[in-house]
């Protein structure tokens, strides 16, 4: 006789908050969470400064002192960590609005939203003409909230529908793709290089001053997308059952669009644009739990791919250092064509 498939398995968990957890989701999660302790662990160690194991760990223990501490906590570690919070951010952030548009293109790469961070940051540069951190960030982070509102607005019409919000998200991309090629070609020559550099998405000479306020602003915003997962899921059940279930449509799509927009515009102000995490990483995850009820897979699949590609990209060119984007731009484009191929087929 045949085996009887009960259904999938959960761990129930009691207590003042209750809690039932997927076992398959949970086992990925902690897969891929070791695979990014070990990656952060060799990426502590290896550069051009040769640590050992014992060292990288004396070194969070107040054991080591000097140079080599140096470059461990203050040089090594903010970038580590910022691959790790911002890939998870990113990844949140595309399963987000896969969800709301019930399509695996519905990422903020190609809706729009990582352009519009880069307009914002674009303008503070060339036309307000301020180089400074903190106006860079702030002009990225309005620039990606503007670009949504807008698409939010064309897009709505009776409620905001997938397909809809893609077409829009795909014009409006468009447009301010031609906005940035144009202010880069107004501007002088040396500091459109340096727009143009930023405008790659790197994690080069990142900081704990650059990096650690956006950790903790992605951080908060993680929190928040985890407390929206629930009404997120009973979203894809359709406008009328979620409706039914007690959720109020409209003002839910509406916020968890705002968490969404935060978390890339919060990430590509610091590292610029960095595309293909959140394209990619909620579809890898969802290959791997064969469900998307739960965040956790996702955001540690984020944080792999996005430390794994940092790693790569340092260490692809003998005596050369790339800035992150350029390898996840290349690798999504090779799979956005197998995504087009593979949904072009399916249909």
């Amino acid at each position: 006789m045949g085996r009887i498939d009960f259904g999938r398995k959960y761990v129930q968990l009691k207590g003042p908050i209750k809690l039932r957890l997927d076992v398959r989701s949970m086992t990925i999660t902690a897969i891929f969470l070791a695979a990014v302790i070990g990656l952060a662990v060799f990426s502590l160690m290896v550069g051009t400064l040769k640590l050992s194991i014992a060292e990288v760990f004396s070194a969070f223990f107040g054991d080591l002192a000097g140079f080599k501490r140096t470059v461990v906590i203050d040089w090594r570690l903010p970038r580590v960590l910022a691959a790790i919070v911002f890939g998870a951010g990113l990844a949140v952030s595309g399963s987000i609005f896969q969800s709301i548009t019930r399509n695996p293109l519905g990422s903020p790469d190609i809706l729009g939203f990582t352009s519009g961070s880069y307009t914002g940051a674009l303008v503070v540069m060339l036309v307000i003409k301020s180089m400074a951190f903190t106006a860079i960030a702030m002009g990225a982070l309005i620039g990606g909230l503007a670009t949504a509102l807008i698409i939010y607005l064309f897009a709505f019409r009776n409620g905001t529908q997938g397909f809809r919000l893609i077409i829009v998200g795909i014009a409006v991309s468009t447009v301010l793709g031609s906005v940035n090629s144009m202010l880069l070609l107004q501007s002088q020559a040396e500091v459109a290089l340096t727009a143009g550099a930023w405008g790659v998405g790197s994690l080069n000479g990142i900081d704990w001053s650059h990096s650690l306020p956006a950790i903790l602003f992605v951080l908060v915003l993680l929190i928040a997308a985890v407390i929206m997962n629930r009404p997120l899921r009973e979203m894809e059940l359709g406008k009328d059952a979620a409706k039914s279930h007690g959720v109020h449509f409209e003002r839910t799509q509406f916020l968890l669009i705002v968490i969404a927009v935060a978390l890339t515009a919060s990430a590509t102000a610091i590292m610029g644009p960095v595309t293909f995490v959140a394209l990619a990483a909620p579809q890898i995850a969802l290959r791997f739990t064969k469900t998307a009820e739960s965040l956790a897979p996702t955001a540690a699949v984020g944080a792999f791919v996005l430390l794994s590609a940092d790693i790569l990209a340092q260490r692809m060119i003998p005596g050369m250092i790339l800035p992150v984007g350029v390898l996840t731009l290349s690798i999504g484009g090779l799979y956005l064509i197998w995504l087009l191929f593979h949904q072009a087929r399916s249909a």
